[in-house]
Formats: C-alpha cells, sequence, structure tokens
C-alpha cells in the first residue's frame, strides 16, 4: 500500500489541479485525492457502519460511535498511519496554505471516517469557529454516489447546489461566516463514505479525536 510520501505527493498533484470556485464562497474542488489503492483501502477497513436513528441534522448527536484517524487507529491501521502523517508532513501543510492562503501553525491534525446510512442529513452550517480548516473526500464507490457531495448554500441558506460526490472526489474550505454547507435528506441505496479532514485550534477538548494531539502543526 502506498506509503505517506506517495499520498501526499497523490494530493499534492490534485491540489495543484483543484478548481476553484468563489461563489458563494472560496471553495475548492478535487478529483483523484488520494492514491487509487489509499482510497479503497479506507472504506475497507474492518469498521461496521454505525446503525444510528435521526442525527437532528448534527453529527454530534451521536458522538460515540464516530470514528477517526486517532493515536490508536494509526497503530491499528496502516492506511490511516499513512493519510495522517501525510497531512502531517510540513510539505503538505506549506502547499495547503500557500493555496488557500491561511496560516495552519499551531493549529492540531482531525481526520473522521464518516459511514453515513440512509436518513442521514445535515442542517446548513458553517463550522465557524474552532475549525481553521475542512476537507471532504468521498470514498463511496458507486454511480449514483455522484449525487451524494455536500449542498452548498448561500448566505440566506438558498441551496445553489452540490460538490461532486464521485469516488475520490473532494471539497475544500475555509470556515467562515458565509461557508453554509451541509447535507440534504435524500436516500442512500448504499453506505455513504467519506473521511473530512480538519485542522482545528489547540484549545480542542476532544483530544482523542486528534491524528497527533501532543503534536502541533509547527
Amino acid at each position: 500500500m502506498s506509503d505517506s510520501v506517495t499520498v501526499a505527493r497523490a494530493f499534492s498533484d490534485c491540489l495543484d489541479r483543484a478548481k476553484l470556485d468563489t461563489h458563494p464562497y472560496r471553495h475548492w474542488l478535487l478529483a483523484q485525492a488520494l492514491p487509487d489503492d489509499v482510497a479503497h483501502a479506507i472504506p475497507a477497513l474492518p469498521v461496521e457502519a454505525p446503525e444510528i436513528g435521526d442525527t437532528l441534522g448534527k453529527r454530534e448527536t451521536h458522538n460515540s460511535t464516530r470514528n477517526f484517524f486517532s493515536v490508536e487507529n494509526r497503530k491499528r491501521f496502516p492506511v490511516c498511519e499513512a493519510v495522517a502523517s501525510a497531512f502531517q508532513s510540513p510539505e503538505t501543510v506549506r502547499h495547503l496554505e500557500k493555496v488557500t492562503g491561511i496560516s495552519l501553525k499551531g493549529t492540531s491534525l482531525r481526520i473522521e471516517y464518516c459511514q453515513d446510512r440512509d436518513g442521514f442529513w445535515l442542517e446548513p452550517h458553517t463550522d465557524i469557529g474552532a475549525k481553521l480548516f475542512t476537507m471532504l473526500i468521498y470514498l463511496s464507490d458507486r454511480p449514483d454516489a455522484e449525487g451524494w457531495g455536500t449542498d452548498i448554500y448561500d448566505a440566506s441558506k438558498r441551496h445553489l447546489g452540490s460538490a461532486p460526490g464521485g469516488f475520490n472526489k473532494g471539497l475544500i474550505f475555509i470556515p467562515g461566516e458565509d461557508t453554509w454547507h451541509g447535507v440534504a435528506k435524500r436516500e442512500y441505496a448504499g453506505i455513504r463514505k467519506s473521511i473530512i479532514i480538519n485542522y482545528v485550534v489547540p484549545e480542542w477538548r476532544a483530544r482523542h479525536e486528534l491524528a497527533f494531539p501532543d503534536e502541533p502543526i509547527a
């Protein structure tokens, strides 16, 4: 399987090809975000999709069922180690800072592995506050997954469209007061799989969620 250097190189190439859209806020659309073997290895992890009820439009409604590329999971699964180390690397961080214009110094890396069943939805929200960077990479290898991407809204919470949700595609945005996004209610014939990559502020309390809780970005 690809190591962290190969993951970082593939993502760097992806970032150079990313399509920037400024409406209704700056966001980047990604394709081939990860090496193919890594993109397939993540959804093949032996982690069962949780059976949950209504999310009430928030992931934190069911915090106990959430999975992260934590210290423990980095030790258990080589793919978690490779991906986490790639996004912790100074080269990847510098490239992200150059493209987006933000500083990630002092932040911590948080990667969540999501498996969303039919009935899942998220209300429009902005991610503003403790998350300084948000990226989603979609990992459902199904023809209908193209329509499963994150929904984008304007400041009036008017739905403007969705990021392409096909396999190994993705979305980046820098959280701000106008970065309204969510997941509208829709039917899923399979499991909606993705990873969410955030760089979060030093005050982030849920340290068990972090990939390197004692190693902030230099």
